[in-house]
């Protein structure tokens, strides 16, 4: 069995199970070699059920062996591993924090559910920051996930473990929560594809953000996939949407086809930089070959479109939003502090309101919201004219382990120029704020070797047109590439 093809996309590797020319637990021997060479330099795999996984793969095999090819599920016999912030029937699932050291549901989260029922063999979870609470991947319990470009530097967070498992081929795809961009900026750190969904078409239960979560859905976030191909998202995001339970005995989900069927007919608009949220030089290289690839491709692209926003209003609203989604999973003295500073905060000055929504206070809050849904409404109006937005996931490529101080406190150099930590989330935020979809394709290397991603978004719950423009940049720009380190591995 040649090395690579644990690389392969999850497409094509599920296509060779139901064919017959691949055993589940032949690939699941080799994906677990592999967990066991390169996992002690990357730490992304953390909690490990070889035994139940292997008696799920031999069940796949003879489930394969008496079956049609196209009888089998669409992800039958591939083994994976989930972000340990989904709660995982059976699995030890901490959120990466202490307090659930111990906890294993007896009940999957529904997208977990979705991909089990659709075949896919459960065998690990991977590594996060407590809580999901940053841009890094790391805990007290587990230790620090690294990036397989360059061990000295993050994957990105949250599911910066998922992302470094899809990325090396110690797991055929991955399952992954985005608040803030915790599926895109690991997607773009790693190299891998990211789609963070429209916010509401994949039930978002069973999310672990604080001791007793899991039982609502958190505002902003959402839960997508992470792989090595578009079509590996396009395929598994057909599997985790639809209705949460309550409301599947009438409602139903069909989500629009791409908006055009040929590149050249889509209306592409292109911020790839803002005088508020500028980026390093080397990303806007990229960034603007990637606009220029679908401009060669007979796709016009309008580098002066924007949509009628202050991005750093925006941004802004979008940190205060997401810290209120997630003050839950704060301390009692994190929250005492909050709460003062809220309120000695001017509620006339914009720089305060993060920390005002951040303390609680819900009339805060829904006034926000309402600026949310206004905000909503200038997203549309854009898409009218525009079919897909091009625009940065975040300031720079992967940078170095940096766990001294908090989210707050941390600072680091972007252009020459220090900036402050949570900065590194506008992008992503200003987007996920308005519930929108994106798609995030490797568009190539920057100066430093290390790879970089582009946001392709689209109106709400046009994914398919995000999937498809995603694909198409990938097509043109090479997609997918293994890092060295995951590549000629000596054979066990």
């Amino acid at each position: 069995m040649p090395d690579d093809l644990a690389l392969w996309p999850a497409t094509e590797l599920a296509a060779a199970i139901r064919t017959r020319k691949l055993g589940s637990e032949e690939l699941l021997d080799h994906v677990l070699a592999r967990v066991e060479r390169l996992n002690p330099a990357i730490n992304a795999v953390v909690t490990l059920d070889e035994a139940g996984a292997r008696g799920e793969a031999r069940r796949a095999d003879a489930l394969t062996a008496r079956s049609s090819p196209a009888d089998l599920p669409p992800l039958h016999g591939l083994p994976i591993t989930i972000k340990d912030a989904l709660a995982t029937a059976g699995l030890r699932s901490t959120g990466g924090a202490e307090e659930l050291l111990d906890f294993v549901p007896t009940v999957d989260a529904p997208a977990v559910a979705a991909v089990r029922r659709a075949g896919a063999v459960i065998f690990g979870k991977t590594n996060l920051p407590r809580w999901s609470g940053d841009f890094q991947s790391f805990n007290a319990m587990f230790g620090t996930t690294n990036n397989p470009w360059d061990v000295t530097r993050t994957p990105g967070g949250s599911s910066g473990g998922a992302a470094a498992a899809v990325t090396c081929g110690m797991s055929s795809f991955e399952l992954g929560t985005d608040i803030a961009g915790s599926i895109r900026m690991p997607a773009a750190f790693c190299g891998v594809f990211g789609h963070k969904p429209s916010y509401g078409i994949v039930p978002g239960q069973g999310y672990l953000d604080q001791v007793q979560g899991g039982v609502i859905e958190a505002d902003v976030n959402v839960i997508g996939p992470l792989a090595r191909s578009a079509a590996d998202l396009e395929l598994l995001l057909g599997i985790i949407a639809g209705p949460t339970s309550d409301k599947a005995p009438a409602w139903r989900l069909e989500l629009p086809p791409p908006r055009h069927a040929n590149l050249g007919d889509y209306r592409v608009a292109a911020w790839l930089d803002d005088p508020a949220l500028p980026i390093d030089p080397s990303q806007h290289e990229l960034l603007e070959r990637a606009a220029a690839a679908l401009e060669a491709a007979g796709c016009p692209v309008d580098r002066r479109a924007r949509p009628r926003l202050d991005a750093r209003e925006a941004w802004l609203l979008g940190q205060g939003l997401i810290g209120a989604a997630t003050i839950a999973s704060a301390d009692d003295a994190s929250f005492a502090n909050l709460a003062k500073r809220a309120d000695a905060a001017d509620p006339n000055d914009a720089d305060t309101l993060p920390v005002r929504v951040l303390a609680g206070r819900h009339r805060d809050w829904l006034g926000h919201h309402r600026r949310r849904t206004e905000l909503r409404q200038v997203w549309d109006d854009f898409f009218t004219a525009y079919d897909v937005l091009l625009c940065p996931v975040t300031l720079r490529s992967a940078f170095p382990h940096l766990h001294e101080g908090s989210l707050i406190s941390r600072s680091m150099k972007i252009g020459g120029v220090d900036r402050p930590y949570l900065e590194m989330i506008a992008w992503t935020s200003l987007i996920g704020l308005a519930y929108l979809p994106v798609t995030v394709p490797p568009i190539g290397l920057d100066a430093e070797g290390l790879p970089v991603g582009i946001q392709v978004v689209a109106p709400y719950l046009h994914d398919r047109s995000a999937l498809h423009v995603g694909a198409a940049l990938a097509d043109l720009l090479g997609g997918y590439q293994p890092p060295p380190m995951a590549l000629s591995l000596p054979h066990p």
